[in-house]
């Protein structure tokens, strides 16, 4: 995906009005140390270029890129499990902007298929954004985005996690996680496992601190 591609779809009218709504619902949570706007941007960036590279319609790039911005709405109003609020709020939205009511259930679709739990995407739309949504398990700042999740979730949950506990989580989360679409597996799937590794191996040091 070149760049021009990427600014022409940005610069849709329905994207940017989009781009503003989901601004403004992100940007006041200041504990969210991961689930930021600018997460939402990169996830929409990603979904933009998977949908090229997988050669999907035109017609089809505006709905992944509205969901891909919408589909961590839901901790607007609350922490665990908002999928279904997100899909909620992305709807009531699209209904306001007279937004074509299949395309709505497409996209609502695609949010709630952001769930981690939901492991079975049904068509190239939800391998794409679940795809998308954490493609930043294989970049190189992996482990600084792990630590923003975890002292978001302290934050917001009011405990703390030891870190022998966190890499065992994320070891775990990890060793579970696959992607799906062709694009994805081919220029991520190395450098995830070379992060787990890491993972492993700062884990193997913690616990040889304790001895």
């Amino acid at each position: 995906m070149t760049t021009t591609t990427y600014k022409h779809i940005t610069e849709r009218k329905n994207i940017k009005k989009a781009l503003d709504y989901v601004n403004q619902l992100l940007t006041p949570l200041e504990w969210h140390y991961y689930h930021q706007y600018s997460h939402a941007l990169e996830v929409m960036e990603r979904s933009i270029y998977l949908w090229a590279q997988e050669w999907l319609s035109d017609d089809e790039i505006e709905m992944v890129a509205i969901a891909a911005l919408f589909h961590d709405s839901g901790f607007s109003i609350q922490y665990d499990k908002n999928e279904f609020i997100g899909a909620k709020i992305a709807q009531n939205y699209l209904k306001s902007m007279l937004y074509d009511q299949e395309k709505i259930q497409l996209i609502t679709e695609m949010i709630l298929a952001t769930d981690p739990d939901f492991k079975n995407p049904k068509n190239k739309y939800e391998e794409i954004i679940k795809d998308a949504d954490l493609d930043n398990l294989w970049t190189k700042d992996f482990l600084d985005k792990t630590q923003k999740l975890k002292h978001e979730i302290e934050k917001m949950k009011h405990i703390k996690i030891f870190e022998p506990d966190w890499q065992h989580w994320s070891i775990n989360f990890l060793a579970g996680h696959k992607y799906y679409t062709r694009t994805q597996k081919r220029e991520r799937n190395a450098t995830k496992a070379t992060n787990k590794k890491n993972l492993e191996k700062m884990l193997e040091e913690l616990e040889n601190e304790k001895i």
